[in-house]
């Protein structure tokens, strides 16, 4: 009986906790778990990413990025092949094994499109932004708060749209009660047909002050099936 009062009281607790805070409270207070100091914003860094996914060669990616400078470098090595991209501002340059003079053959078979680099430049930058790239223009923040069971554990929830230039899926952040570490994330382009995917995080990597999760792990809503997972390997700090 005991046991069953504590328990009460601790849902009782837990519930009253997500209708305390609002989406822009709980938004601020896990901004302040992964960067404390605010340093997203005049970030410079880079790191190195393993992707391992069924059925396929690992890929290790070289991330750079310079926030003050509008400057996105990757650095992509796979099998025996080696392509990088190197964006700033509007500018564009390609590579493919150490050459940068590269036939429309090679661009197509590689997909080594500035299309795509910028695709890339997006895709980075957003993951390894979260949380504090939620308060980017064109972001909407859903002012209630939830409360979801997930994998067996218990999360405050926040529910983002975007505006319609910037984004049609919609994401559900899902944050530790205590401590308010992101812990998973989810994304539907039609939430009434459960597609699109969510994430698993785990561990942490402390870069220039920013707490990023240091593995993320895959998978379909429709039926968890497994697409991969991509760890965060090392941090080698600032480059200018």
């Amino acid at each position: 009986m005991r046991n069953i009062f504590f328990l009460t009281v601790a849902l009782v607790g837990f519930a009253i906790q997500a209708q305390q805070l609002s989406g822009t409270e709980l938004l601020e207070k896990t901004i302040t778990y992964h960067d404390p100091d605010g340093n997203w914003k005049n970030f410079k860094g880079q790191f190195q990413i393993s992707m391992k996914t069924p059925n396929s060669s690992e890929r290790v990616s070289q991330v750079h990025i310079n926030i003050p400078r509008e400057h996105f470098m990757l650095e992509v090595a796979k099998d025996n092949d080696r392509y990088s991209y190197i964006l700033e501002k509007d500018s564009c340059q390609r590579s493919l094994n150490g050459k940068t003079s590269l036939s429309s053959e090679e661009i197509e078979k590689f997909r080594l499109s500035c299309e795509r680099g910028t695709m890339f430049k997006n895709y980075y930058t957003y993951l390894y932004g979260l949380p504090m790239k939620l308060k980017d223009p064109g972001t909407k923040i859903d002012p209630v708060t939830q409360k979801k069971t997930f994998k067996g554990k218990e999360y405050l929830v926040l529910k983002v749209t975007y505006e319609k230039n910037v984004g049609d899926d919609t994401w559900y952040f899902y944050f530790d009660p205590a401590t308010y570490a992101m812990e998973v994330y989810q994304f539907y382009h039609d939430e009434s047909k459960n597609d699109g995917e969510y994430i698993l995080l785990s561990g942490l990597e402390t870069i220039n002050g920013i707490n990023m999760p240091k593995e993320r792990a895959w998978y379909y809503n429709k039926d968890d099936a497994y697409l991969g997972t991509d760890l965060l390997e090392k941090a080698t700090g600032a480059k200018d």
